[in-house]
């Protein structure tokens, strides 16, 4: 399958949702895009963003 490029609004968007605390499996929802894809790119942004996996340990 191949992957389907990042736009920038989706981009900003991400940012916004990890400036409001959202998990990764929300934010993979709001975006339409898998988990691995917004946790790859969070990290690429050095994006904070926590997994509801993490939250509850």
């Amino acid at each position: 399958m191949a992957r389907k490029p990042w736009s920038f609004k989706e981009d900003r968007r991400l940012m916004e949702l990890a400036k409001s605390s959202t998990s990764l499996e929300e934010a993979a929802k709001k975006l339409g895009r898998s988990h691995d894809a917004n946790k790859s790119m969070a990290l690429r942004h050095g994006l904070a963003v926590k997994s509801t996996a993490d939250k509850q340990g």
